[in-house]
């Protein structure tokens, strides 16, 4: 009997890593899954130069695979729209298209948040080496650039989350200023 229990928790306890082990390819189809919505935003950003941090307020809306709008509402009006390799700028009644595949470190930028909200893996890795920490519940990416010229511009990208939601990305560049978005989703019903 006691040999028995002792084979039965032997096979849990070898068991149970297998199957509690949460990685990227988890992360990535639970990212994949989660097909858009609305958030609101408060991004901080650190600047060397300035004292305090800039902040800014606003929505933002993700529709899978590849369409991210951000509207940023305070301090100043600004619409960032994502639509596939185009990135739109609107701000003070002026707009700016750029074909980001002509740019390809900002097309790598574009990539890392890009990447992560659809979970595309294989996109990820063209450009960044994937740290992963955590479980379901509570998880932290850390991308790292894994090609120089990106690497002279970022240090790191830290994306954190909730199950298949993101709720902060972290941009480290390299010269030391840093961007922190933090992401509240909205529930439309």
């Amino acid at each position: 009997m006691i040999k028995r229990l002792l084979g039965y928790l032997l096979l849990i306890a070898v068991a149970l890593p297998a199957s509690a082990a949460f990685d990227i390819g988890q992360l990535m189809g639970d990212l994949a899954r989660h097909k858009g919505g609305k958030a609101k935003f408060v991004e901080k950003k650190y600047f060397a130069i300035l004292d305090k941090p800039v902040v800014s307020t606003g929505e933002m809306t993700y529709t899978a695979p590849d369409r991210l709008e951000k509207r940023t509402l305070t301090p100043k009006v600004e619409t960032l729209l994502l639509d596939k390799d185009i990135l739109s700028i609107e701000r003070d009644k002026q707009k700016l298209s750029i074909n980001l595949a002509n740019q390809p470190e900002a097309l790598a930028f574009v990539d890392s948040i890009r990447g992560t909200l659809s979970g595309n893996r294989a996109a990820l890795e063209k450009n960044y080496a994937l740290h992963l920490a955590g479980n379901a519940d509570k998880w932290v990416l850390t991308l790292l650039p894994s090609d120089q010229k990106i690497a002279s511009l970022v240090q790191r990208i830290t994306v954190s989350g909730s199950k298949n939601q993101v709720r902060v990305i972290e941009y480290l560049q390299a010269d030391g200023d840093r961007s922190v978005l933090n992401i509240d989703p909205v529930d439309v019903k």
